[in-house]
């Protein structure tokens, strides 16, 4: 009897260990007070400051742009590195360098403007536009994220980019020459004996 208590004890132990845990709950990436969904979204703005920077080095031949762009590229990517090493302080992995629709509709947007002049204003309104949803994003996560490593990191990040919006704001982009007016047709010639 004892051995079928201890082999009846011994299957259900079996049993127990066997059982497979429940899934984890799919990751919302929709949900910015959550660390990866705040992450997916931060990574994404960060990524688009990046590229559309890059595009504006060869699409813009305005000096205060191609300044703005290149202090955008180094500031962006320190905060994607920063945010990296708060992730794995936090035991959590970082998302890859993608852009959500979002950031990628604006991006195709933005090279879609073309060049010169009318690139430099799709670019300035697209930096105050992407920098005021950024703030909007940190701020939130700062006061009410999950992870405190990322919650510093967002806090951190507001003042960087409330300059940036400042500088957008500021940027002295001239709008693109109206095209030349039509030629005039030259006047009919005078005929002889005709007063003009």
């Amino acid at each position: 009897m004892r051995k079928l208590a201890i082999l009846l004890g011994g299957a259900i132990a079996l049993a127990a260990c066997s059982t497979t845990p429940p899934p984890a709950a799919p990751v919302d990436i929709n949900n910015p007070l959550l660390a990866p969904g705040f992450m997916a979204q931060a990574s994404s703005a960060n990524q688009f400051e990046i590229q559309s920077s890059q595009l504006a080095l060869t699409a813009s031949q305005n000096p205060a742009v191609q300044n703005f762009a290149n202090m955008l590229i180094a500031d962006h990517s320190a905060m994607g590195q920063q945010m990296a090493a708060a992730a794995a302080a936090a035991r959590l992995a970082p998302p890859p360098p993608t852009l959500l629709p979002a950031q990628q509709a604006m991006l195709d947007q933005l090279r879609a403007s073309g060049t010169g002049p009318s690139f430099d204003m799709a670019f300035q309104q697209a930096q105050i536009q992407a920098h005021q949803q950024g703030i909007a994003l940190m701020q939130n996560y700062s006061t009410g994220g999950d992870v405190p490593a990322l919650r510093t990191l967002a806090a951190g990040a507001i003042p960087i980019m409330q300059r940036h919006l400042a500088t957008a704001q500021s940027l002295q982009v001239m709008a693109a020459p109206p095209p030349p007016p039509p030629p005039m047709a030259p006047p009919p010639p005078r005929r002889a004996g005709e007063r003009g």
